[in-house]
């Protein structure tokens, strides 16, 4: 049965599109960072989803959170994890107010629409679990009362992959939060030659203004829920799971939320083309950036990787 509600009209795509450009045509005046990365950072934030940055240390994990945050005109927050961080660290606590006599809740970082996770495997595995139902629910629970997050909600974390001293791996319920996983890369030659120029005279992201608010953010995530997905469509993205589950390399295949996910992502990715439909270029668009992570490969496989084994998944799967 086809959705009830109204559909988002062609010019409305557009329009969200346009949205969409801007905010990547901001980010990019003080992040050197490959235009297809970029728009799956973009499609997070108009699906709701998170975003997991993994990758090196110094190509702009960090500045790349900074100047989404700063393109937007609403409330940031930055969560330095380490080893003594505590859950309420993040999620905020109960503080007795001896003036009224009685407890008053004070929210913590996690109340901001957009919040930057620096270095999230440095939190212990408690810590990092005060996050899910954050990201999941999009409300924090303290003491049997419920507390509703602002919107829009966009958790963008990061996590050095190389350096395991100290840190604690994120267990896969954790990870399956994140709708894309990305890495950055090292930009070429010539762009890094570039960024040395640019960011000579000081801290590029901080001469970034906003330019969009948080209800232009809202409006296009709204409308990102209303691009159609035809039968067809959706059938494709679970025959695109079970490949990926059916291959003998994998251990641990998609989830059903993996699958979820995957058709807002490719939603949003359609309407940042501009278009009210979307189309299994869409899908597998996203496909490695939404589904990579989520899958576990058994040890016999030690030169294989998910993201062959996604490739493989797309290529064997007929979209009709």
């Amino acid at each position: 049965m086809e959705p009830e509600w109204a559909p988002a009209a062609p010019q409305e795509s557009e329009a969200h599109a346009s949205l969409a450009r801007r905010l990547a045509d901001n980010v990019a005046r003080a992040v050197q960072v490959r235009r297809a990365t970029l728009e799956h950072v973009i499609v997070a934030l108009l699906a709701e989803g998170h975003v997991l940055i993994e990758d090196n240390p110094g190509v702009g994990k960090t500045a790349l959170a900074r100047a989404l945050a700063r393109s937007i005109d609403c409330q940031f927050a930055r969560i330095q994890c380490t080893s003594d961080l505590l859950p309420a660290d993040v999620v905020g606590t109960n503080v007795y107010d001896e003036q009224e006599h009685r407890f008053e809740f004070r929210p913590g970082p996690v109340f901001a629409n957009i919040v930057l996770v620096d270095e999230i495997n440095r939190a212990s595995p408690k810590t990092q679990s005060g996050l899910l139902e954050c990201m999941q629910e999009r409300s924090v629970t303290v003491d049997v009362y419920t507390h509703e997050l602002a919107r829009p909600f966009l958790v963008l974390a990061t996590q050095n992959p190389i350096e395991y001293e100290g840190t604690y791996p994120l267990p896969e319920a954790q990870v399956d939060r994140f709708m894309v996983r990305i890495s950055l890369g090292y930009p070429s030659p010539g762009d890094e030659a570039s960024m040395l120029a640019d960011h000579e005279a000081g801290d590029r992201v901080l001469s970034l203004a906003p330019v969009a608010s948080a209800g232009e953010v809202l409006a296009a995530q709204d409308a990102a829920t209303r691009i159609r997905a035809s039968q067809a469509l959706r059938d494709y993205v679970v025959r695109v799971l079970w490949r990926a589950r059916d291959d003998a390399r994998v251990d641990l295949g998609p989830s059903p939320r993996a699958g979820l996910m995957l058709l807002r992502a490719a939603k949003a990715h359609a309407m940042m083309g501009g278009r009210d439909h979307t189309l299994p270029d869409d899908v597998q668009a996203m496909a490695q950036a939404v589904l990579a992570h989520r899958l576990v490969l058994g040890p016999e496989w030690p030169r294989s990787t998910a993201a062959e084994v996604i490739s493989d998944a797309i290529a064997s799967v007929r979209a009709l």
